[in-house]
């Protein structure tokens, strides 16, 4: 790296850095308010006896429920952490691959890993993008989702 570079020693030393584990209870409730919330009319999310008959055997979460499991303390890091580049922090976007549904009564633990810090100069100036992996898992040690996510400082 350069020595004009804003990424410091304490945020290189980050790079690899796990933020968790925090578990959540999944309640059937949590699931149908998001399913209302984002307007969602599939039944497999609000009506047992509907889901039943379905694959999956009972209710699941939609899809987006993941991102209502959050793992705070990388992005608030992100937001926080001593930098040169203090104008805002935003997100630079999703990747979410899906192996398990989510299920009422499920304990899902999540955890962050920053995955790689990239400096970059831009038209607005100099920004930096940090790459993270959150991880699903639920009770049974199986990892439901992963989600892949760029926090950007500029």
């Amino acid at each position: 790296m350069s020595p004009e570079s804003v990424i410091t020693e304490e945020m290189r030393n980050m790079i690899g850095h796990v933020w968790g584990p925090t578990a959540y209870e999944v309640e059937k409730g949590w699931i149908k308010k998001l399913a209302e919330a984002i307007d969602d009319p599939n039944p497999l999310f609000s009506d047992e006896a509907y889901a039943k008959k379905t694959r999956f055997g009972g209710i699941v979460a939609p899809p987006s429920f993941f991102a209502a499991l959050r793992q705070d303390e990388g992005g608030n890091w992100v937001q926080t952490v001593k930098c040169s580049l203090n104008k805002g922090a935003m997100n630079g976007g999703n990747d979410v691959e899906y192996y398990k549904p989510i299920r009422p009564g499920d304990v899902i633990t999540v955890t962050d890993k920053l995955l790689n810090i990239a400096e970059k100069e831009t038209k607005k100036g100099t920004m930096l993008f940090f790459s993270f992996e959150k991880t699903l898992t639920n009770q049974k040690g199986e990892v439901v989702a992963k989600a892949r996510n760029t926090g950007i400082r500029y």
